[in-house]
């Protein structure tokens, strides 16, 4: 319980009888200032020139002191402190001068972890760095060409990290998890910074002056509980997700058919079979991507809407794609200019964005009509014409320099973009009573995105074993967004992003795909270049390991279902930080290990032609799943060849007989 308290000094902060921070008279408050942002996108990547015209700082002058309410004052400034429950603060800051910047301080110690401000793929805990939380393009197309031209001269690093500066995410939210059990969540929507590099304090700078919350907890599970009563949690997934593979297909009716035969011929439990291409496929210098045009391709898959039905009457669900642009070229664009649906330049004329080689226009979010003609176009092309999920794309690329319907500033609206694309469409299955049955995944996203969205995925990941964009950031990128509350995410089986030597192996296919059968979801991409790319098919070999798996996430769908209802109920997160359960020095650092639930830790298998994995388990009694040997804490090497990614049970658990029929699957 929280309560604040006078003392001779001023006033302190006590959380269930424990002193935690005190708030002395002439002490430091916050800072107040003005500022602009020169913001230069380029593909979704955004160089951020700022100018700070004043800064001031203001130290705490007087202190008014209630229970549930402390007033903190200097001058023409001042912070009021409101307990909302009995583990949050409401803190709402104000200054009587024309101020747009707002800093604030909060204290650190030299052996504090933090993480969160979104997925971040390179780094989990945060310490030590200086963080732009800003929503942009992770895969910035700069750094992958100079990674290919490294490997083309025979360098290849895959443990090389970049400077932390150079990385951006699809999804930012001014929000961080403190080893010392407390969060911070901010309201605004306009670009922050934390700043994490001083060893006694923790420096957060907003573009806007709005209120944030710290909140404080026993254990990290009543962090997140709190946390996402604020800021909301995912629904439930549809059942059929868990029951197998969801493949992923492109290439039309018949190729679609065949492949699917071929995955049940094989063994498979196939869930869903989902198809990017149902609208058209553009081929580009790049690789095979989509005709932004959501209507039904009846020239490339012809039948389809037969073939919906023949393979839901198998138990196959069939999933499509969608994303917030507009091919210029096609039908839905001429509609939605004709009646003023995109978002605007200076000039008056349609915002056309350049994504990789072609340009695009964007629907408006601040226009209703507009909105509820997208969504009509979703609820019709997609969810009547059978659908049972999409991958609702993009969301990152909202220019600041655009103009937009409701008259807001882009500046301030960009961050939120990914929740509105989000919230779409949330509403468009909620309106046509299918929640609970469809399942939409997004891989843009912002504070609210958490409420609306249903899944996550972790974007357009480099098809190799790269620590930067690769398998193994895929797993720091889901735990970030465990600790934000958003407990729901999986990764392309494989990842996505190819270009000339950048080509999947069938090696790193199986590794992901066992890494995947782990997680919430199973699911395939073929990539940016299917034809170069190992399938799920490439060899029997493949088809095989496939299919193992495949059958071993449905033999795991009780244990994620109970998962998945406490992440919907208490925002706990399916894919955990091993520090949730352990409160241990290496646990609080490890970023290449996950749990899954309580009871079942993964030590993915991370490096190219690997035979074992150097691991750390904390303390406890472990089984390892797959030979059945006993394990204790502390760091080992297990053997981990394909097929058998490291995999531990909890000895104490109980469900351990049940887990450890697993190893019985073959």
């Amino acid at each position: 319980m929280l309560k604040f308290c006078k003392s001779n000094r001023g006033a302190f902060l006590e959380f269930n009888g424990k002193q935690i921070h005190e708030f002395k008279i002439g002490g430091y408050l916050c800072s107040f200032g003005k500022g602009a942002n020169e913001y230069n996108m380029w593909h979704g990547s955004f160089k951020i020139k700022e100018h700070n015209y004043f800064k001031n700082d203001y130290l705490i002058k007087e202190i008014e002191v209630e229970e549930n309410r402390l007033v903190l004052k200097s001058g023409k400034a001042c912070i009021t402190a409101e307990i909302i429950n009995d583990n949050r603060i409401k803190f709402t800051p104000k200054v009587e001068d024309d101020c747009n910047r707002f800093w604030i301080s909060l204290p650190a110690l030299a052996d504090e972890y933090v993480y969160g401000s979104g997925e971040t793929f390179t780094e989990f805990n945060l310490r030590g760095k200086d963080v732009n939380v800003w929503v942009a393009e992770h895969i910035n197309g700069v750094q992958t060409v100079k990674k290919i031209i490294k490997q083309v001269v025979g360098i290849k690093n895959t443990q090389r990290k970049q400077d932390f500066s150079n990385y951006e995410t699809y999804y930012a939210e001014p929000t961080f998890l403190s080893s010392r059990k407390y969060y911070y969540h901010s309201e605004t929507t306009a670009r922050s910074e934390f700043d994490f590099t001083n060893s006694n304090k923790h420096i957060i700078k907003t573009d806007e002056i709005c209120p944030f919350y710290i909140g404080f907890g026993e254990s990290f599970e009543e962090l997140l509980s709190d946390l996402t009563d604020l800021t909301g949690r995912q629904p439930e997934l549809p059942d059929w997700v868990y029951d197998g593979a969801i493949l992923g297909i492109q290439g039309g009716t018949d190729i679609m058919m065949q492949k699917v035969e071929n995955a049940l011929a094989h063994g498979t439990d196939v869930c869903g079979v989902w198809i990017q291409d149902w609208e058209g496929r553009r081929v580009t210098a790049v690789g095979k991507q989509l005709q932004w045009n959501w209507v039904w391709d009846e020239e490339l898959y012809p039948r389809l809407d037969e073939k919906i039905k023949e393979l839901n009457e198998k138990g196959i669900k069939v999933l499509g794609y969608v994303n917030p642009f507009l091919a210029i070229e096609k039908p839905l664009y001429k509609e939605a200019t004709a009646k003023g649906y995109c978002v605007k330049d200076r000039d008056g004329n349609d915002y056309l964005v350049k994504i990789t080689t072609f340009p695009a226009a964007m629907i408006d979010f601040t226009n209703p009509e507009a909105c509820e003609w997208i969504k009509n176009i979703i609820k019709t092309n997609m969810i009547d014409f059978g659908f049972s999920g999409w991958m609702a794309d993009f969301g990152e690329y909202l220019p600041t320099d655009c103009v937009l319907y409701s008259g807001e500033k882009p500046e301030l609206v960009h961050n939120t973009w990914p929740s509105r694309w989000a919230q779409l469409n949330r509403e468009a299955v909620e309106e046509a009573g299918k929640l609970g049955e469809i399942m939409f995944f997004t891989r843009s996203g912002y504070s609210e995105t958490k409420k609306y969205s249903t899944m996550m995925w972790n974007g357009d990941n480099h098809v190799d074993y790269s620590i930067d964009f690769g398998l193994p950031s895929v797993i720091p990128a889901a735990l970030s967004l465990t600790c934000c509350g958003f407990g729901l995410s999986h990764s392309d089986i494989g990842g996505y992003t190819t270009f000339m030597n950048l080509k999947r192996s069938d090696e790193l296919f199986m590794r992901w795909c066992e890494m995947n059968a782990f997680t919430p979801v199973l699911r395939g991409h073929e990539g940016l270049n299917p034809d170069v790319n190992a399938q799920f098919d490439f060899s029997e070999e493949t088809l095989a390991h496939h299919a193992k798996f495949s059958r071993i996430h449905k033999a795991l769908k009780p244990y994620i279902k109970d998962c998945v209802t406490e992440n919907s109920e208490k925002g706990v997160g399916v894919i955990r930080p091993i520090f949730f359960h352990y409160e241990e020095p290496r646990a609080f650092r490890e970023s290449y290990e996950f749990m899954l639930g309580r009871d079942i830790l993964v030590a993915p298998v991370i490096r190219e032609n690997a035979v074992n994995r150097v691991l750390y388990l904390p303390n406890d009694r472990w089984v390892h799943l797959w030979s059945g040997r006993n394990y204790g804490s502390g760091k080992h090497t297990v053997e981990s060849p394909l097929g058998q990614p490291p995999v531990f049970i909890r000895k104490s658990s109980e469900r351990f007989d049940e887990l450890m029929k697993l190893k019985d699957i073959k």
